[in-house]
């Protein structure tokens, strides 16, 4: 008998709230922080300032801003990554199973990867949805399902996908979403980043060097391939090239700090100096997420923009990000296919 190879594919995005409730996102906030490399500090430690300090204080007052960000569908990173999942099923007809899944949160790994084993598939790929590399992130989506999987009595075939920021398709997938603004209005243009601790990104390098020696705002090599700054100069230059935008019109920003010990340059303080140089019109791009959520609705669309008015500027606006559009569902089912 010739059985037909059985094959899921696991979208897996951050993930979000139940609900804007302040108790739903207090819950999210604790799962989220208390992973060892999302706060990589002894465990005590860790427990003491996520619970005891972060998560009582700040809970609240997320709350108000997921209410913000909250729609008639709800959560939009969601949303998106559902919307992503279905588009993509269209694709891969019978040769694949989609599923979608959030590191924290619902619909969580450990269901969706609960679904899967029950229905027997020969192999699994684990796609993390993050163009470049960070521990916080995409490793800690493989240290999970690796966690979950080893459980198993049957364990099947397991792959992985890697970062793809400077993949062409991504890189055409992004430029595209910038077709309805007219690059030439702004006056200056903003490739912002989520931030990460100068300390995580540092711990990548396996000789002991530091990012900063390591040329990462300028070229990609073999021993910084994996630094996530060096990926996010990278996707900039890439993207930069594609839309014809000059060096010295555009600047690669880092947002969403907790503490001064950062990447840099901050995102929140290129927006006030943009200003107080007389620049009266932004354009900010978001190549770090692959679904509007509350770091570029919110973040960006508001805050900054708010930001910006009060110091001295007019216009401030937001390319959206690839959520389910037509180029970026191209892009994954090229870009999945080759782990088939």
């Amino acid at each position: 008998m010739n059985l037909t190879k059985k094959t899921a594919v696991v979208l897996i995005n951050l993930g979000t709230p139940d609900s804007p409730q302040t108790g739903d996102v207090r819950k999210y906030l604790s799962e989220f922080l208390n992973d060892p490399r999302v706060i990589d500090i002894p465990w005590l430690a860790r427990k003491l300032l996520v619970n005891a300090i972060i998560v009582p204080f700040r809970a609240p007052k997320s709350a108000k801003v997921y209410k913000e960000l909250w729609d008639d569908r709800g959560s939009p990173l969601l949303y998106h990554t559902q919307d992503l999942a279905i588009k993509l099923q269209n694709k891969f007809k019978d040769s694949a199973t989609v599923f979608y899944a959030m590191r924290y949160g619902n619909p969580s790994m450990d269901f969706v990867l609960g679904k899967i084993k029950l229905q027997n598939f020969d192999k699994i790929i684990i796609v993390p949805l993050y163009p470049q590399y960070a521990s916080s992130t995409s490793g800690s989506i493989v240290e999970k399902a690796m966690k979950i999987i080893q459980k198993w009595w049957v364990i099947p075939e397991l792959t992985f996908t890697g970062q793809f920021y400077n993949n062409a398709w991504f890189i055409d997938a992004f430029a595209k979403n910038a077709e309805n603004f007219d690059l030439n209005q702004y006056d200056h243009i903003v490739f912002s980043y989520h931030g990460l601790p100068n300390r995580q990104v540092d711990k990548v390098y396996t000789d002991n060097s530091l990012c900063e020696d390591n040329a990462c705002e300028t070229e990609i090599t073999h021993n910084n391939k994996f630094c996530y700054k060096a990926a996010c100069y990278e996707t900039t230059r890439l993207l930069a090239k594609k839309l014809n935008i000059p060096e010295e019109k555009y600047t690669v920003a880092f947002q969403s700090r907790l503490d001064k010990d950062w990447l840099e340059p901050f995102a929140d303080k290129v927006v006030i100096e943009r200003a107080q140089k007389g620049d009266k019109k932004l354009l900010f791009f978001s190549p770090a997420f692959v679904a509007d959520c509350l770091e570029t609705t919110i973040e960006i669309g508001d805050e900054y923009k708010e930001l910006f008015i009060e110091n001295g500027g007019e216009q401030l606006d937001l390319v959206p990000s690839l959520n389910s559009n037509d180029l970026w569902v191209e892009f994954l089912h090229q870009f999945i296919s080759e782990k088939i």
